[in-house]
């Protein structure tokens, strides 16, 4: 009984004002307005009208058989003459009679004047009226049907600016459009165990909802709630996800609202949006406001390109930065928000006493990708022996955003090839689909061209394989896939910092390429496009940021702070960018020699390599180890770890020193191979 109580509709009391608002709005009246309009005009009363020739209407008038004539003086001349009743049979059809009492026939004339000498002549005595046009309909489209039309107009625009609804929504321009969420509504259901890795950032979000539930616990320190967190990290990590968690969780009101949705066309609605949603977080207190994509407002001011002129987008952050802590009080109002851009937000918007927290949600690491998968693998149906590690290792540099798509994108595949269930290969296909892209099975190439692609993949793949610091390799291939001609596939190393080693060492391979094709063809193709912009890059970086040349060391011409908003000048002389430029041409020529090098010395493994891939068009990591047996660096690079370990131990052991926090930090971020 009680949950049909729930389902049953209730039009009583305070539902009644939802009914009408939902089904009354402004639409159905401008109907019922156009319906009565026609009904007025063709609704009267019940009378027989026929249309008849002049001629014949002059005949009625000398046969006396007329009784009353109406002459319309507009600019279209009518008359109207209404037949005796005795003979209204004679002149109309039998079947033209609607009533046998009144008959009237209408004549179009030539003139005023020439239809008043006809009727004299034919000496009429009946009564003669002249009037001008009663269409009512007529009458209210040419005197009011400008001013109808321009109201409409203005309406329309008006709901369309309040993003359409009803009609009370043309004087709610200036309302908040934000979404709340409370305890009676159950839409959101994340909650923080639907959001997995991410342990920091979740940690200090539960904070802010614990001190929600229970304040005394934090107050009776001292302590004060933060007045907001700002959620920072690249696209698809997880922050909005954070923010529907908190929703979730919380017990109090939660608004959520869109950045772009305080900007609009008009000047001062932006402004009226923000106080509007301040006013109404008041009234809830205390409650959180969560504002996605917070940089279509929050953008510093004084870099529009308009230069001083009014912007509405500046006068809206100007509220929010008044709303958020100015010389009212929010006590209570809690605002998250969360960007991919917080380098080009107002420096007033990030201080402390608005957003007190900056959380930086970046990509997951292993751990948290296993973690991930764990939470996307839940309702796939996934064969018995996959290892979730494996995949978890296979995914580096993935978003968790990426993860969610690679466990769909495999569910997909594993249909179209009519499997029950979800297999490695299938997860290894998705990840190859979303890295490289579609296969291209049907593109025409000719022989020479997938000789060319496949000594050019087996360059990259001979170098990355005998050079210490360049990422292993796991798959070659040289089917084409999006626009790719050929691709490699590797298992970069998950690294804190980047030396300079790793970095020649991997533009190196990069080269290798392009190598190959001068080395065994005695020629270059465009295919290393893509391989030159990234090595061109790095260098430049090199030289510019990282100050790792020779002749412009320790010197960095990064700015991070982006105090140089304009940037009409240069941070370094003319002859500095001569000497970028040759520094920069100098690591890619040397790296290049040495690609070349490594070629010539594994000249006879690289062809092997390369006539295996033109056979089986995908190569994996056995192939490399049976060319070229394993790689010397990963068993050094392990041994050399484990005796640095060990060592430290024993001396720790020995000496009874506890090893301190800055020890264990420098020991853990050495990079390896592992």
């Amino acid at each position: 009984m009680e949950n049909e109580k729930k389902t049953k509709p209730d039009l009583s009391g305070k539902n009644n004002k939802n009914f009408f608002k939902k089904y009354l709005n402004l639409n159905w009246i401008f109907l019922a307005i156009f319906i009565v309009l026609i009904a007025m005009n063709f609704v009267g009363e019940d009378v027989s009208v026929k249309t008849i020739p002049y001629t014949e209407f002059e005949k009625l008038v000398e046969n006396k058989s007329v009784e009353k004539i109406t002459i319309v003086t507009n600019d279209n001349f009518l008359a109207r003459a209404e037949i005796k009743k005795d003979l209204i049979s004679t002149v109309f059809e039998k079947k033209e009679i609607k009533n046998p009492e009144k008959g009237i026939v209408e004549v179009n004339i030539p003139s005023v004047e020439k239809a008043s000498e006809m009727i004299r002549e034919k000496g009429f005595t009946g009564e003669v009226k002249y009037v001008q046009d009663t269409n009512i309909l007529k009458t209210i489209l040419f005197t009011f049907g400008p001013i109808l039309l321009l109201v409409f107009l203005w309406l329309f625009l008006m709901r369309k600016m309040g993003g359409g609804g009803p009609a009370g929504n043309v004087f709610n321009v200036g309302k908040s459009r934000a979404q709340l969420f409370d305890k009676n509504n159950v839409s959101v259901k994340t909650t923080f165990k639907d959001v997995a890795g991410l342990a920091d950032a979740k940690q200090e979000i539960e904070e802010i909802v614990s001190f929600l539930k229970n304040p005394s616990k934090y107050t009776e320190l001292g302590g004060k709630i933060p007045k907001g967190a700002l959620l920072v990290g690249p696209p698809g990590t997880g922050k909005t996800l954070l923010a529907k968690a908190v929703a979730g969780e919380a017990d109090v009101p939660f608004f959520t609202i869109s950045g772009s949705d305080f900007v609009e066309m008009f000047v001062g609605v932006g402004a009226s949006r923000v106080r509007d949603l301040f006013r109404q977080a008041k009234e809830k207190s205390p409650c959180i406001i969560f504002i996605d994509e917070i940089d279509a407002v929050g953008k510093a001011r004084g870099k529009n390109p308009n230069f001083g002129s009014n912007d509405e987008r500046e006068s809206t952050l100007n509220q929010l930065l008044t709303e958020m802590d100015g010389f009212g009080t929010n006590s209570g109002v809690i605002i998250l928000a969360a960007t991919n851009r917080a380098d080009i937000l107002d420096k007033a918007l990030l201080r402390a006493g608005r957003f007190d927290r900056q959380i930086h949600v970046g990509l997951p690491d292993v751990n948290e990708r296993r973690e991930i998968f764990h939470v996307h693998l839940r309702p796939l149906k996934i064969s018995s022996d996959l290892d979730v590690e494996f995949l978890a290792k296979q995914t580096p540099g993935f978003s968790g955003a990426d993860i969610a798509n690679v466990c769909n994108e495999s569910a997909l595949i594993a249909a179209r090839k009519d499997k029950k269930v979800i297999e490695k290969g299938d997860f290894l296909d998705a990840v190859d689909r979303i890295v490289g892209g579609l296969e291209k099975k049907t593109k025409i190439i000719t022989s020479s061209e997938k000789r060319a692609i496949a000594f050019h993949e087996a360059g990259h793949a001979t170098i990355s394989w005998m050079i210490e610091f360049a990422a292993p390799l796991v798959k070659v291939t040289i089917v084409p896939r999006g626009e790719a001609l050929g691709a490699a596939w590797y298992l970069p190393e998950e690294r804190v910092i980047t030396t300079k080693e790793h970095m020649l060492d991997e533009m190196c391979s990069t080269l290798g390429g392009r190598a190959a094709e001068e080395v065994f063809f005695n020629t270059a193709s465009t295919g290393a496009i893509s391989d030159l912009e990234r090595v061109t890059k790095r260098a430049y970086a090199m030289v510019a940021y990282f100050g790792m040349s020779e002749k412009l060391s320790n010197l960095s011409f990064y700015d991070s702070s982006g105090s140089n908003e304009y940037g009409f000048t240069k941070p370094y002389s003319e002859k500095t960018a001569e000497l970028i430029d040759s520094e920069a041409k100098s690591i890619v020529a040397e790296q290049y020699k040495r690609a070349k090098q490594i070629l010539v010395e594994n000249k006879k493994g690289h062809n092997e390599l390369a006539e295996l891939l033109v056979e089986k068009e995908v190569i994996f990591t056995e192939d490399l180890e049976r060319i070229f047996g394993k790689r010397p660096w990963q068993t050094r690079t392990d041994e050399l770890m484990r005796e640095s370990t060990t060592k430290k131990v024993e001396e720790n052991i020995e000496e009874n020193i506890v090893s301190t926090p800055t020890e264990q930090t420098s020991t853990e971020d050495t990079p390896t191979n592992a």
